[in-house]
């Protein structure tokens, strides 16, 4: 009885470990995708790089890389993955989540809100509307606000906290671009006004000023394509990176983190953006932008030049392209026979 009970673990164990090492995807299928819209926006002209922060103006704009990391760990890339840009508005995803990680879902719902504001991503016009209130953790106020919601005894400890938190989503360690830091803290006085009108509302309990400050080295981390498909993937993979094996964030709170990013993480294209893909993502000014695929994929795509929303125009395209030749929109269920 127990050699029949031995071979039952083992034959389970066995079918087990084929069910998870059978891949995700067909690795032709991923790499055709891939390679099809590299080649197909590679020559596009449209958009322009970001010029209100000056570094970011400076950036080549012919920086096009494609990376799309598996929930299963396989790595696929097309065209320039190592260049780094400045992360900017993506970091927002990862800061709301260790705030969420840290304090519960409640803390973000409960103070600055996550509906979406209708309105311009730095509006102050949408502060004054609700007092502070019925923001969301995308946007510049309720992004500043949830900085200064993550724990610690002072600036260097809450700054040591949010990095090492990004690098267990990228899997390496990462650094600031110190030259963007410096060119948006010169230039960032609209984000103090934010940071000190939030705090007025009272969602900004501590120093505005240092919350704003931080923001502004947050946004300035470098990441390459790579970087950040495998944060989109360690989203995708329930807060856990495939390739390290690190649980970044808690498995529970991936579906808020997702749900934000969904209604949110494309500015004033956001609507327009799941209507055609279905996928949470989030943009950044720095020309990329990150989407997930629960339980499929994370990718991401580098590219400077942006649409008049502030969102990467070779980004959106190559993105929506490949998911929709890997089956990536979670919303498009197939009927049951």
């Amino acid at each position: 009885m127990k050699q029949r009970s031995m071979l039952a673990v083992v034959l389970v164990l066995a079918l087990s470990g084929a069910a998870q090492a059978k891949d995700l995807f067909k690795k032709s299928e991923v790499e055709a995708a891939l390679t099809a819209a590299y080649d197909n926006y590679k020559g596009l002209q449209e958009g322009k790089n970001a010029d209100y922060i000056p570094a970011l103006a400076k950036v080549d704009p012919k920086v096009f890389g494609i990376v799309l990391v598996t929930a299963d760990g396989k790595v696929y890339t097309k065209g320039d993955v190592t260049t780094e840009v400045s992360i900017q508005s993506i970091s927002k995803v990862f800061t709301m989540a260790k705030v969420i990680d840290e304090s519960g879902t409640d803390s973000i719902l409960n103070n600055q809100g996550v509906d979406a504001t209708g309105q311009a991503f730095n509006s102050i016009v949408a502060i004054e509307q609700n007092r502070g209130a019925e923001m969301n953790a995308m946007v510049n106020p309720g992004a500043i606000a949830a900085t200064s919601m993550v724990k610690g005894a002072n600036y260097d400890e809450i700054w040591s906290k949010i990095l090492g938190y990004y690098n267990d989503f990228a899997g390496r360690h990462l650094t600031v671009l110190d030259e963007v830091y410096q060119s948006e803290a010169a230039s960032n006085q609209r984000n103090q006004a934010i940071g000190r009108l939030m705090y007025a509302y009272g969602k900004i309990k501590a120093d505005p000023d240092r919350a704003t400050d931080i923001y502004t080295r947050q946004c300035s981390v470098g990441v390459n394509a790579k970087d950040l498909a495998m944060m989109a993937a360690t989203l995708a993979n329930g807060g856990k990176n495939p390739v390290t094996g690190k649980q970044a964030l808690k498995t529970e709170n991936v579906p808020e983190v997702l749900a934000v990013m969904a209604t949110a993480g494309l500015y004033d294209d956001s609507g327009k953006w799941l209507y055609k893909t279905g996928l949470p993502a989030k943009s950044g000014v720095g020309g990329g932008i990150i989407a997930v695929s629960p339980g499929k994929f994370g990718i991401a795509v580098i590219s400077p030049p942006l649409d008049g929303a502030g969102n990467s125009v070779r980004a959106q395209k190559a993105i929506a392209d490949i998911s929709n030749a890997l089956g990536g929109n979670p919303l498009a269920a197939q009927p049951l026979k």
